[in-house]
């Protein structure tokens, strides 16, 4: 990726601080890859994925560390916001709207958020209540590592995936689907659940697609990168990694053709129009 222009200031550092609480245990049953889908990608609201899980809640602290005034994965995070700030401001604002910048907040081990206490374990997620994004960056560089998701440009799709539910979060569409899942059942509510996630798969593609029009950003492989970080955190994939065998109705995110597929949709179309995955697709 070409990055070099002005760094986000919506960057809460949370890194080096000493946190304790009460995290919940995800267990009972399911094993691994619960831990897996939860902790490879890419939540709305881990609070309410997480209610009802067996296992009692366990206290949890990070470690304290000092972290350098210039560090790289900051600056990274901050060039990266910066980029999708100025896209979906230009595009809210194409609109006759006005957009509101999420914050990300970058954090070692555990933090709070208006979600409820977050454990880098539950992977980057995006809080609706307080509008803000959640990233252990150990973390997550360890995940794309185990994912095989390497790259800059893979490391930006999973910061544009979350912003993109700060997108739908503006627009209603958390909203409505939060309201219209009260009356389904488990796999109703799941297949929901996925159109929202493949919906923030698009919108990062159109972020991909704009910001390149606009500032060049991506050079030779970076698509490449994006569809592959897509498609490594599909829904089966990880379920035949984890347990060998699918489960179609558990899917929370779509599979792995699914998450590319919506990716690639938005890059190409560069419209939030075509991101309408509750329509079909």
């Amino acid at each position: 990726m070409r990055l070099g222009g002005r760094e986000s200031g919506n960057v809460e550092d949370r890194r080096g601080r000493r946190v304790s609480g009460r995290g919940v245990a995800v267990g009972g049953g399911l094993g691994t890859i619960v831990l897996v889908v939860i902790a490879l990608l890419l939540g709305v609201d881990p609070g309410e994925l997480l209610q009802g899980q067996p296992g009692g809640p366990q206290p949890q602290m990070t470690q304290q560390r000092e972290v350098p005034r210039d560090d790289p994965g900051r600056r990274f995070i901050a060039q990266v916001l910066g980029e999708t700030e100025d896209v979906w401001r230009a595009e809210f604002a194409r609109r006759g709207a006005r957009y509101e910048d999420p914050r990300v907040v970058l954090f070692s081990g555990a933090t709070e958020s208006g979600c409820g206490f977050a454990q880098a374990q539950m992977g980057p997620f995006y809080c609706p209540r307080d509008r803000r994004v959640y990233i252990d960056l150990d973390f997550m560089a360890d995940l794309q590592r185990r994912l095989g998701a390497n790259g800059d440009f893979a490391a930006a799709y999973i910061v544009a995936h979350e912003v993109g539910h700060h997108v739908q979060n503006q627009m209603g569409v958390l909203g409505r689907a939060e309201q219209a899942r009260r009356g389904m059942g488990e796999a109703a509510g799941n297949a929901m659940q996925v159109r929202i996630e493949l919906q923030a798969d698009c919108l990062a593609g159109v972020w991909a697609r704009r910001a390149h029009e606009t500032r060049n950003i991506l050079e030779r492989g970076d698509i490449e990168e994006g569809l592959n970080a897509a498609a490594a955190v599909g829904d089966d994939r990880l379920q035949s990694a984890g347990r060998g065998y699918v489960q179609p109705e558990s899917f929370t995110h779509g599979t792995s053709a699914q998450r590319a597929g919506w990716f690639r949709r938005g890059l190409e179309s560069g419209r939030i129009e075509a991101c309408d995955t509750f329509s079909g697709g």
